[in-house]
């Protein structure tokens, strides 16, 4: 069995997820779709600049966050099954990934913001600062 690295379980997620643009998902939620947008990145990255309105859940913590049969469940996103859900991270790795798990548990739109944050903010869309308020699980 050959090794493999996180560019090649990356390159496998991308070839069986969707992927939108940032300018596109931002289009969108102007437009008033009612998009849940999550962040799975670490609190630190998130602290620096963030997409307003997204929620924190870290890479690591997403499938609990996710399940609603875990005590680490969080409604907003284990509620969103059938909503529109946007998967963002640094540069859309970590998100490929996070997007792939999310169809295996049963989310039916769920896709991956193209590029990451670094795509977001060099296309000068709204980004914010500051640590995470909401809950964390």
């Amino acid at each position: 069995m050959s090794e493999k690295l996180m560019k090649d379980f990356v390159a496998a997620a991308r070839e069986n997820i969707r992927e939108i643009s940032p300018e596109e998902l931002h289009e969108a939620i102007q437009k008033g779709e009612d998009w849940t947008l999550v962040d799975v990145r670490e609190p630190y990255e998130y602290e620096r600049a963030h997409v307003p309105d997204s929620l924190l859940i870290p890479r690591g913590l997403l499938e609990g966050a996710a399940d609603p049969n875990t005590p680490h469940r969080i409604e907003a996103l284990y509620s969103a099954r059938e909503k529109p859900v946007a998967i963002i991270c640094a540069t859309g790795g970590r998100a490929a990934l996070s997007v792939l798990r999310l169809q295996e548990m049963g989310f039916s739109n769920v896709v991956n913001v193209a590029g990451g944050m670094k795509s977001w903010e060099g296309e000068d869309l709204p980004v914010e600062s500051g640590a995470y308020t909401g809950q964390l699980p």
